[in-house]
């Protein structure tokens, strides 16, 4: 995994962790990176700081307060959502069509989850159709280790 730090044209940065330069890449022109702060698909990387290491515990900082509670949380989240997702089918890029489809009784109703791009998701709840992100991101079955 790498980590990449983004900054969206609202000079919010943020912190992103990909398979590989080349999935940030896919995913950037496929405008599935938004701000989660503004929501904006016009991000680019930052500049980074170096990680210097350092000798003992010279140069080490603290985890700011609250860090191994943030943690807990998360890994929390992850798991919940990990649950959910084994009783829901990962349908991929398909997913407005199918929920659009589900929410007009095209197909019966059943649970999904998949990719979407902002502009879908916007769309999406326009329309009414009842979806949510995933508090935690989720790699295609075939990428998972």
């Amino acid at each position: 995994m790498i980590v990449f730090d983004l900054k969206c044209s609202g000079d919010h940065v943020f912190e992103v962790w990909f398979k590989s330069s080349g999935a940030y890449e896919e995913q950037r022109a496929q405008g599935l990176i938004a701000c989660p702060f503004c929501g904006d698909v016009a991000v680019t990387k930052a500049v980074m700081a170096p990680a210097v290491a350092a000798k003992g515990n010279q140069g080490v900082e603290k985890a700011p307060p609250g860090a191994e509670a943030f943690k807990a949380a998360l890994a929390a989240m992850a798991q919940l959502q990990a649950k959910q997702l084994e009783s829901s089918q990962w349908v991929g890029k398909a997913f407005a069509e199918k929920a659009r489809a589900m929410h007009q009784g095209d197909v019966p109703e059943a649970p999904i989850h998949g990719q979407a791009t902002l502009q879908e998701a916007k769309a999406l709840v326009e329309e009414g159709v009842p979806v949510a992100p995933l508090l935690v991101p989720v790699v295609p079955p075939e990428a998972r280790n």
